[in-house]
C-alpha cells in the first residue's frame, strides 16, 4: 500500500483514535480536524477547527489523497441537534472535499440508516448518506454494526452490569458487532483499495453469519469479566422506554439512555446484510469475539472502570 495523506474528521473519538493508530501503523500521514489543541504526534498534522469552519476544512483537505469522515453525533437530545451534526456537518465536509478535488471519500455511517423512521439518529445518518450519494465525489459508505473495544464508553454499562452478576437486556433480537481495530483497518484500506467499488454502500461485521442474539452477546461479556453465571433479564420495549425517560430526568443532557436510543435498542434486527458485505478476498475481520472482549475488559480494568475478576 503506497503511503498517502488521509484527512480525518472525528480523530479523537473512539473509532477515530483507532483509525489514527491504524493509518500511522500502515505508514500513512494523517491530517486530523480537532476542536482543541492536541499534543504533538509523529505523522499527524492537527488542524484546529470544526465542521462549521470552512477555512479549517479547506486546510484539512488541501493535498489529501482521501477523506475519512467519522465525526458525528450519536446521542444528542433533539432532532435538530442530530441534523446539525450529522447532515449539515457531512454536507460541509463533502463540499470541502469536492472543492479540493480529493480522490477518495469514505463516509462512516451506521446500520441505523436502514431505519430512518425509527430514531432521530437513524434519520440523520440516512440524511448524511443522501448528501454523500448525491455528491460528485468518488465515495464509499461503510455501515458498521455495534462497535466495541478498548476506549469504548458506550458499551461500558453492559460490562459493569456483567460484573454485578445481573444483566438487563433489550427484548429478544439479533445484532452484528465488530472489533474497533478491525473496523479501523478496513477504513484505512477503503481509502486506498480499488477493490472496494466506488458509489457502493457496504455493511460489515466480525464474520459471525447471522449475527448474535442479545443474550449470547451478554453471556460472552459475562464470561469475559469473570461472571459466567450472571443472571440475564430481557426487558420489554415499554420498560426500556421508561428507563430512558428516567435516565433523562436523573442525568439530563448527560443521559446515556435517551428515548431516541431506546427506540434504536429495542429494534429486533441489527444484523449486517450479507448482500452488502465486502468480498472475502478484499477484507476479512481478524478478531474473534472472545479475543476482542478480552482485550476490551483488560483496557477497562487498567483504566479502573471495572474491577478485576476475583
Amino acid at each position: 500500500m503506497t503511503p498517502s495523506t488521509i484527512a480525518v474528521t472525528g480523530a479523537t473519538g473512539f473509532v477515530g483514535g483507532a483509525v489514527l493508530d491504524a493509518a500511522l501503523a500502515a505508514g500513512h500521514r494523517v491530517r486530523a480536524l480537532v476542536r482543541r489543541a492536541q499534543p504533538p504526534r509523529a505523522g499527524v498534522d492537527w488542524i484546529t477547527g470544526a465542521l462549521d469552519d470552512p477555512a479549517a476544512l479547506a486546510t484539512l483537505m488541501a493535498g489529501a489523497d482521501a477523506v475519512l469522515h467519522i465525526a458525528g453525533a450519536v446521542n444528542v437530545p433533539t432532532r435538530a441537534a442530530f441534523a446539525a451534526a450529522n447532515i449539515a456537518g457531512t454536507r460541509a465536509v463533502v463540499e470541502a472535499a469536492a472543492a479540493a478535488d480529493v480522490p477518495r471519500f469514505v463516509h462512516i455511517s451506521s446500520l441505523a440508516a436502514r431505519e430512518p423512521a425509527l430514531s432521530n439518529y437513524g434519520w440523520s445518518k440516512a440524511g448524511a448518506e443522501d448528501v454523500v450519494r448525491t455528491s460528485s465525489l468518488d465515495w464509499v459508505i461503510i455501515r458498521p454494526p455495534a462497535i466495541y473495544g478498548p476506549r469504548d464508553m458506550d458499551m461500558l454499562e453492559l460490562f459493569k452490569m456483567a460484573r454485578t452478576g445481573l444483566m438487563l437486556l433489550p427484548p429478544a433480537g439479533r445484532l452484528s458487532v465488530i472489533y474497533v481495530m478491525d473496523l479501523a483497518d478496513l477504513l484505512v484500506q477503503a481509502c486506498m483499495t480499488p477493490a472496494l467499488d466506488s458509489h457502493r454502500i457496504y455493511e460489515v461485521d466480525d464474520g459471525a453469519v447471522g449475527g448474535i442474539t442479545h443474550q449470547a452477546l451478554a453471556t460472552a461479556i459475562a464470561r469475559a469479566v469473570g461472571r459466567p453465571r450472571a443472571v440475564m433479564l430481557s426487558a420489554p420495549a415499554w420498560a426500556v422506554g421508561l428507563a430512558a425517560r428516567a435516565d433523562q430526568l436523573v442525568r439530563g443532557p448527560r443521559a446515556r439512555l435517551t428515548p431516541d436510543r431506546a427506540r434504536y435498542m429495542v429494534h429486533p434486527d441489527w444484523v449486517a446484510n450479507p448482500a452488502l458485505m465486502i468480498a472475502d478476498g478484499v477484507w476479512v475481520p481478524a478478531t474473534p469475539l472472545t479475543d476482542g472482549l478480552a482485550a476490551t475488559v483488560h483496557w477497562y480494568q487498567t483504566q479502573g472502570l471495572i474491577a478485576a475478576a476475583a
